[in-house]
């Protein structure tokens, strides 16, 4: 009896730093984690762990992949040219007043 194949892996390009929070925001909720537990769970305060999942301020890069391996993502970085990269698709302009 073989096991099944695992999922094939989708590329998913990140353009903007709100794609990559409602990406961590998501996995988070779908481990049914609230915002203070994921925290503890990373080692991260609730104020870094919000403003990454709202793309506000900065992020330091450790704390970054600390979050990622904490909610079960990785960051895999590639050529944007590769023939499996994605094609950004360009982010909504904000109209100025």
């Amino acid at each position: 009896m073989t096991t099944p194949a695992p999922p094939a892996l989708v590329p998913l390009q990140i353009t903007d730093p709100s794609e990559l929070g409602r990406l961590i925001r998501q996995r988070r909720r779908e481990q049914s984690l609230r915002i203070d537990d994921a925290a503890a769970l990373t080692g991260v305060s609730v104020d870094l762990l919000s403003r990454l999942e709202n793309g506000k301020g900065s992020v330091r890069l450790d704390k970054l992949l600390t979050v990622l391996d904490g909610v079960g993502l990785t960051m895999v970085i590639g050529p944007k040219d590769h023939p499996q990269m994605p094609t950004p698709t360009p982010s909504p302009t904000k109209s100025k007043p």
